[in-house]
């Protein structure tokens, strides 16, 4: 198959992947007085008079803004917002197909991170939620953070924690595998841009004790020149030896691998040097730190990348319907630490341990179990951390989460 020529083709003769489809019938004088005038004004005085009526009463409460700026597009770095459209829209068809979450491309032409923290605030009125995407960093952590701390429906940049989230859940299940334990364990993570960092953030937050990130100067290390606030942050938090050194040398000996940095960085000497019964993560796409086939033969245990034609895929497309399902459905202000970690562990564990494999421990994206898991998982979390505006049993949220997904 010839990838691109069929991706223009599909695009072309569909004229893009989404459209809008009316929910309810307008074919009749009655039917237009109640969807429209005089109808119409009935939930405009209800919604006044209590603003959060508007999740009940539009389709707020199942609408997700998916916005960019389109400066650090998958490996193609700033392409910009026009051509991130199609990203975009690819983004809001998995939402809808995995979590029945309609979600909107919204492609901001403006680098100002100020002016798009203005922009996405004024947008707060017509959604439930926000998915922040291929926005380069540093930048994408101020944008992130203030728009947290100013909005009250959750911000998620999903190129940060959904990816980490993926991360850890293939984690997990690879040290269940090879029954080594995550407090333990010598995790290396290269890699500390936007991705690497928060996977490092949330493997510190699951309790991992011994990580060293990398990145293209080296191990970071507490008081390491030249880091941002949130490298400096990390340093802080991991390489508890202070050691210092590239790549080849930290990863000697480390019982997990993780890459988020570039295609054909871990070399099968690397690989080669790590612990046995190694787990090796390659998280960079379309091309990983390293190719399924290589890392086995050099010598890795577990082995899983981004893509989809190899075996333990790890991406965020089995995180952010779910996480985003199971927020929308208890109304959330926010996504907290708690329900990133709550969303890891529910992937995690749809796979008992006598089904572990080398080449299976993590579900598929496409597995029904995934979204309706990771829904009420984040949901109970919201509920116990008190960020949801409503409380549902967490069990309902799964039943209707499969229901309405319809897989």
């Amino acid at each position: 198959m010839d990838i691109r020529e069929e991706a223009l083709k599909m695009r072309r003769k569909a004229h893009g992947l989404l459209e809008i489809r009316a929910k309810v019938p307008l074919a009749t004088r009655t039917d237009l007085s109640i969807a429209y005038t005089p109808g119409v004004a009935e939930p405009c005085k209800d919604i006044k008079a209590d603003p959060d009526l508007s999740f009940e009463l539009t389709c707020r409460g199942n609408m997700v803004g998916i916005v960019t700026d389109g400066t650090r597009v998958l490996g193609l770095g700033d392409i910009g917002p026009v051509a991130a459209m199609p990203v975009m829209e690819g983004k809001a068809l998995l939402f809808k197909t995995f979590g029945d979450v309609d979600a909107i491309p919204i492609c901001l032409d403006d680098k100002d991170p100020e002016k798009f923290i203005e922009t996405v605030k004024r947008l707060e009125p017509t959604f439930g939620g926000i998915n922040l995407e291929d926005i380069s960093s540093p930048k994408c952590y101020d944008i992130e953070d203030t728009l947290i701390e100013q909005m009250n429906i959750p911000v998620f940049h999903d190129d940060q924690h959904g990816t980490a989230i993926a991360a850890l859940a293939t984690v997990l299940g690879g040290l269940r595998l090879v029954r080594k334990d995550l407090a333990t364990a010598r995790i290396v993570m290269n890699g500390a841009g936007a991705a690497g960092s928060a996977i490092g953030r949330l493997l510190v937050n699951a309790g991992a004790k011994n990580l060293i990130m990398v990145d293209m100067a080296g191990a970071l290390y507490d008081g390491m020149p030249g880091l941002n606030r949130v490298q400096a942050q990390l340093a802080q938090m991991t390489n508890p030896g202070k050691l210092t050194g590239k790549l080849p040398e930290i990863a000697r000996g480390a019982d997990v691998l993780i890459g988020a940095s570039g295609p054909g960085v871990f070399t099968k000497d690397i690989v080669g040097s790590l612990a046995k019964d190694s787990i090796v993560l390659g998280m960079a796409n379309p091309v990983p730190e390293i190719m399924y086939p290589d890392a086995k033969e050099a010598g890795a245990r577990v082995v899983g990348t981004g893509r989809s034609d190899a075996p333990n895929q790890t991406n965020n497309v089995t995180v952010f319907p779910g996480i985003f399902r199971g927020a929308l459905d208890v109304r959330a202000r926010k996504i907290n630490e708690e329900m990133k970690l709550a969303a890891a562990y529910a992937i995690a564990e749809l796979l008992p341990e006598k089904e572990l494999r080398d080449d299976f421990v993590v579900v598929d994206a496409f597995d029904p179990r995934v979204a309706p898991a990771v829904a009420a998982a984040v949901a109970k979390v919201a509920i116990e951390t008190d960020v949801a505006r409503v409380k549902i049993d967490p069990e309902v949220v799964r039943e209707r989460a499969a229901a309405r997904i319809g897989r």
